[in-house]
């Protein structure tokens, strides 16, 4: 296969990153720069190097969701020592990484794969990929701030896309909210919602384009089906 294919198989990188390494020169396949978008390798005779690291055979394909509860960190390591969602893979010896990511405080559907094709494809923009979240904020939202949320916010990093709103429930001080958007800017949903003057006190990822927590608590996880692979590369 084509090399970018192959380290994307390897979750070394999306095809596209794997290309701009080639570019840079830091791919080398049998000891020889590669310079050739269009080369091949043969995964059980050739030696790949990535910035003088070899590359091994391809690992098994692993595709989890997980529960992730609140209070940890969606990278492999933390210099602040605080646990990440690797802590909570136990038995899982491949090397995976989250699709996208949800911040400390968040809680809800993340999921993880070694698939770096994958992972590229359903984070890129233009596939709109939908996440729902569930949001318990201060004070309830009047008609005028959930059409500004269907409409798009003003951020400081451009107006949002529309997103589909609902309001749950309502309280003496506070509200749910169901907020479904597409797309991933870094704590997008409590930046929406603290720009129409409701802060979030707590908030959860329920649904992953078609994915839920059904049969979860959290911190447990599950191996996605191959149909819900398939599913997911069919969007």
């Amino acid at each position: 296969m084509r090399i970018q294919k192959y380290l994307a198989h390897q979750g070394v990188a999306s095809r596209r990153a794997a290309e701009k390494m080639i570019a840079a020169g830091r791919v080398r396949l049998n000891g020889r720069q590669v310079i050739d978008f269009g080369v091949l390798i043969d995964p059980q005779n050739d030696c790949l190097e990535v910035d003088g690291q070899k590359v091994g055979a391809a690992p098994r394909p692993r595709y989890l969701l997980l529960y992730k509860p609140g209070g940890y960190i969606c990278s492999a390591h933390d210099e602040k020592g605080r646990r990440t969602v690797l802590d909570l893979l136990k038995g899982v010896k491949e090397r995976v990484y989250p699709v996208g990511r949800l911040d400390y405080n968040t809680a809800g559907l993340l999921l993880l794969t070694n698939d770096g094709d994958l992972t590229y494809k359903l984070l890129h923009p233009s596939h709109e990929v939908t996440k729902t979240y569930v949001a318990e904020v201060t004070g309830v939202p009047d008609r005028a701030a959930l059409e500004q949320l269907r409409r798009g916010v003003k951020l400081t990093d451009g107006v949002t896309a529309p997103a589909a709103v609902r309001l749950r429930r309502r309280g003496a001080d506070g509200a749910q909210l169901e907020i479904t958007i597409h797309e991933g800017r870094n704590r997008q949903v409590r930046r929406m919602l603290d720009a129409v003057g409701f802060p979030v006190r707590h908030l959860r990822r329920t649904k992953f384009a078609f994915l839920d927590l059904a049969g979860l608590k959290p911190g447990e996880w599950r191996e996605l089906r191959p149909a819900e692979v398939q599913k997911l590369r069919a969007l």
